[in-house]
């Protein structure tokens, strides 16, 4: 990544604008905060093949910090900012991190322009051993994440990708960036799309109607992407003219519905186009227009897709997963993305939904299996399924008559990160079965028995 890196850093003029909130960074600026960057990490020991864990909330700190650290040669394992000390330690026995870089204090939920960090050495860290030099976990089917690496190749492959996309944003565009920096789409097609093409970076102050209109506006955007729920709330504020500049815009991330597709072109006057990809390949299909939809639009070049028995299946020229448990998705050099679909007679992909107990909530996957681990974890706890129909439920089976759903929601609160929190969770004598002894998972079923 060391030449990639470069090679970006170098591809604009001193004066060109990358990075845009209440202050504006050029490219000469941001060459200079990543050379001081890099020469903090070299100075604490991080070096080629180092692995550095980065849990820093959306900054341009959190940027800067990722660019200083593919300068030096070092794998960057991403970790959410949200997430909590318990689930940090989960991923960094996954990953093995040398180092673990952290912001001293939190935004509240506000995008910050810089932090203070700390560098703390993990003495039971490993250097990365391959030529992976982006790790980030993508949730599986059994409650532990996935370990996902990303090759040097495998990163440039993607930015081209996006650089080569029908309508994506060129040279001299403003893109309000509205996806978390910490995941694939909002890196690989915000970031570095943006630094490769001369695009600048704009962000809100809070991902709220007001502030997302707000920024449009001041900086005269012409480019939105986002998850659908941003564009859900910003077709129920209605403000035409805070768009007027707009070209564009896309839902990467989380498949769109089609009534917030619908809702956003009316208010707006233009419509919401969708990428779709997935963390182990990176952005598979775009129709930036949406012309496509229902379908998310055809294949991106240097892309090679099929639909083998209702699913989904991506050809990937080795297993993007780092742990050999987690490869049993990769067989015979294509990857089960878990999702079910369809070729339409254009050639458009259509998504049908997933086929495991992965779910989106608000662009995050989440995989229900992980909140029945941990609630299957509190000591009064006998059995516990969760369900997703538009909002997740838990159900916990007890013999006790002292546990309460407060008391599990207090426990669940402690252990996951917030969106991964149920919204409700109801405790029963014991959970329904069928007739074949195995716990029911419709959420209709579980209603009734409530």
């Amino acid at each position: 990544m060391r030449e990639f890196v470069t090679d970006l850093l170098r591809r604009h003029g001193d004066d060109v604008p990358v990075f845009t909130h209440d202050h504006t960074v050029t490219h000469g600026r941001l060459r200079e905060s990543v050379a001081a960057e890099a020469g903090l990490f070299a100075a604490a020991g991080v070096g080629e093949g180092s692995t550095v864990a980065v849990q820093v909330p959306p900054s341009f700190t959190q940027l800067e910090v990722v660019l200083a650290l593919w300068s030096l040669g070092a794998r960057v394992v991403s970790i959410d900012h949200r997430l909590k000390p318990a689930e940090v330690e989960v991923l960094r026995g996954l990953s093995r991190p040398q180092f673990l870089v952290r912001a001293t204090g939190r935004g509240a939920g506000a995008f910050r322009e810089r932090y203070e960090l700390v560098t703390e050495p993990r003495p039971d860290g490993l250097p990365a051993l391959t030529r992976h030099r982006l790790v980030q976990f993508s949730s599986g089917s059994t409650g532990t994440p996935k370990v996902v690496g990303r090759s040097t190749e495998s990163v440039i492959r993607e930015v081209m990708r996006f650089g080569a996309a029908e309508g994506m944003t060129q040279r001299g565009e403003k893109l309000l960036l509205l996806n978390a920096t910490a995941h694939s789409f909002g890196l690989m097609g915000g970031l570095l799309h943006s630094l490769a093409a001369g695009v600048e970076l704009v962000f809100a102050a809070r991902p709220t109607a007001d502030d997302v209109l707000r920024a449009a506006a001041r900086h005269e955007v012409d480019f939105i992407t986002g998850l659908p729920f941003h564009f859900a709330l910003l077709a129920e504020a209605a403000d035409r003219p805070a768009l007027k500049t707009v070209r564009a815009a896309f839902a990467g991330g989380e498949l769109m519905p089609a009534e917030v597709a619908e809702a956003f072109g009316r208010a707006y006057g233009f419509p919401v186009g969708e990428c779709f990809g997935t963390t182990e390949t990176g952005a598979l299909t775009m129709d930036v227009t949406g012309a496509t939809r229902p379908a998310v639009g055809k294949p991106l070049t240097d892309t090679t897709i099929r639909v083998r028995d209702g699913l989904v299946e991506v050809a990937l020229d080795e297993s993007p997963y780092l742990r050999d448990e987690d490869g049993e998705r990769y067989l015979d050099g294509w990857l089960r993305t878990g999702d079910r679909g369809e070729f339409d007679e254009r050639g458009a992909l259509r998504l049908l939904g997933r086929a495991d107990s992965l779910v989106v909530v608000q662009g995050a996957k989440v995989d229900l299996t992980e909140i029945e681990t941990t609630l299957r974890a509190h000591p009064l706890v006998t059995e516990a399924i969760a369900v997703h129909d538009g909002v997740i439920e838990a159900y916990v089976g007890t013999e006790s008559d002292e546990l309460s759903a407060t008391e599990l929601s207090a426990w669940c609160r402690e252990r996951l990160a917030d969106y991964k929190l149920p919204d409700r969770t109801h405790v029963l004598r014991a959970l329904p079965r069928t007739a074949a002894g195995k716990l029911v998972r419709n959420p209709e079923a579980l209603a009734a028995a409530r």
